[in-house]
């Protein structure tokens, strides 16, 4: 637990309030491993065990990142709620959380623009991904909310 703290001490600025994330996974084992992780990082984690689930939770609270298995209670389940995310105002970051590493995943991910987060026992660079989404959503963030700033002032 010493280098997740050690790697959430550089990713995260102290005194700054948590990011919250979303992790969607049907199974419960990932699902509290990967909580777990992330919360010992420094993040504030919501989980959801189902689609349904998670589109209720997007759609009540405010998160900076969604990450979903993409296949749970059927194929593609995933993938709907990371489309669901996108549609909110708030605009979280998206990614894919995958064990697998198949072509077929590879190239439906990328053609939807999303990256591929591994699973995986490297938990720096799990955390390092994690934090490089939430740093990219808030630039672009400031950066929209700038842009709204300059065409209202006109």
């Amino acid at each position: 637990m010493k280098s997740i703290a050690r790697v959430a001490s550089l990713v995260r600025a102290p005194g700054t309030s948590m990011a919250r994330v979303l992790l969607v996974d049907d199974d419960p084992a990932s699902r509290l491993t990967l909580q777990t992780i992330l919360r010992a990082g420094g993040y504030w984690v919501e989980t959801a065990a189902s689609a349904a689930e998670a589109i209720e939770k997007l759609d009540q609270g405010e998160f900076e990142l969604v990450l979903s298995d993409p296949e749970m209670e059927s194929p593609g389940a995933g993938f709907r709620v990371l489309a669901h995310a996108r549609l909110m105002d708030y605009k979280p970051a998206t990614a894919i959380l995958t064990t697998e590493q198949s072509a077929h995943l590879s190239e439906s991910t990328v053609r939807r623009g999303l990256p591929i987060l591994v699973e995986t026992e490297d938990v720096p660079e799990l955390l390092t991904t994690v934090a490089t989404l939430v740093s990219q959503r808030a630039s672009k963030k400031v950066k929209r909310e700038m842009r709204l700033a300059g065409a209202a002032a006109h």
